[in-house]
């Protein structure tokens, strides 16, 4: 039975396509681009056309390292437009421009009530999929988001502020969540090692606290990037020893803190060692399970302390919403190559073999459409 469903910006009714299409996963660095059934939704949930979906490094590891199985649809920041409501959904009509999250806690668990949401089990399932297993469904066409993500992980997207701008709404609520953890003080400086999209996002909120933040970077164009967002004291580690230019610049100390936005685990010794004794380092990339070396006497001896911080934040939600659509970032600006879904198996391939000029990637199912502010 079809669905009536609304055109491109729901200002126009028409039946739902039985078939779409999506860029499925179906085993260790095979992705394909096939023809799917368009999700059903029950009760309670919604289906939402994709517009922009970025890619994340987590859905690269995913694929990379075939930690789930196939088949399987990824994409978890997801923004588009309603295109059917379900029954009991009270809140949003067909038309809605909406960010959706697709992990939302219980609230009650122990881990919930500790604060560490991102190990509830609830949290775990992911609630939006375009097919097969739960796993985002934004590299496709429709996604089926379910009713517990509807009534506490929907957000509408203001008319003036873009797709791609709303895009970025849960990562950069798990980069609040990374530096809430670092709990850094306006006279501290902090080190942030690596400046791709999260890396940039991550040093504009440690300056936000009143921190000093130091970038590094082994691409200069990267660099240049991260000027642009204020972000003027930058290291070359191309050319540069990050360890010694910290130490130069904090009384031979290093730094307060140091966050590491880079998937490299040779660079956790680099961190402690940039930072002083009782110094902080953020892992905030290291999210392939392994082994890494490590000093233990930087720990024990120095009092150094490291620190883990994963996926997003419930209690961050709002702040984070407000921090996207009032633009206090801008963003779009990050967006480096956008693709359409036709094209998003090659763009699964640039994000997963970045350039100097690769920063963020986006797959556009909705490209084609118009009134994208």
């Amino acid at each position: 039975m079809a669905i009536a469903g609304p055109g491109a910006l729901g200002e126009t009714r028409q039946d739902l396509p039985a078939t779409m299409l999506a860029a499925v996963y179906r085993g260790v660095n095979d992705v394909r681009l096939e023809t799917v059934p368009v999700p059903e939704i029950g009760p309670g949930e919604l289906l939402v056309r994709v517009h922009t979906c970025g890619i994340c490094g987590t859905d690269l590891k995913k694929i990379a390292t075939g930690s789930h199985s196939a088949p399987r649809i990824f994409g978890h920041e997801t923004s588009g437009v309603v295109a059917a409501v379900g029954k009991r959904v009270r809140d949003f009509n067909p038309g809605d421009r909406v960010v959706v999250f697709h992990h939302i806690p219980c609230g009650q668990c122990f881990y919930c009530r500790h604060k560490t949401f991102a190990q509830c089990e609830t949290y775990k399932k992911v609630g939006c999929t375009a097919g097969f297993e739960p796993s985002g469904g934004g590299f496709a066409e429709y996604v089926r988001v379910m009713d517990w993500i509807v009534r506490g992980g929907t957000v509408r997207i203001p008319d003036n502020i873009s797709f791609e701008q709303a895009c970025f709404v849960e990562p950069v609520n798990t980069c609040m969540k990374g530096i809430e953890s670092l709990r850094l003080q306006a006279d501290e400086t902090v080190l942030v090692i690596g400046q791709g999209p999260i890396g940039i996002i991550l040093s504009v909120l440690a300056k936000r606290t009143g921190a000093t933040v130091i970038t590094s970077d082994l691409y200069p164009q990267r660099l240049t990037i991260c000027k642009t967002f204020g972000l003027g004291n930058v290291i070359d580690a191309s050319c540069t020893d990050a360890v010694r230019a910290v130490r130069e610049q904090t009384e031979g100390r290093g730094a307060d803190a140091a966050i590491l936005a880079v998937g490299s685990n040779a660079l956790i010794r680099t961190c402690l060692d940039a930072v002083r004794p009782g110094g902080r380092v953020l892992l905030f990339a290291q999210t392939v399970r392994g082994e890494a070396s490590i000093d233990p006497a930087a720990v024990c001896v120095d009092e150094k302390t490291l620190l883990g911080s994963y996926s997003a934040s419930v209690e961050l939600q709002e702040e984070s919403v407000q921090f996207v659509m009032r633009r206090e970032m801008e963003l779009e600006r990050l967006i480096s190559h956008r693709f359409s879904l036709s094209s998003s198996v090659e763009a699964l391939n640039l994000a997963a073999h970045p350039q100097p000029d690769s920063m963020k990637i986006v797959v556009q199912p909705g490209s084609s459409w118009e009134g994208n502010p």
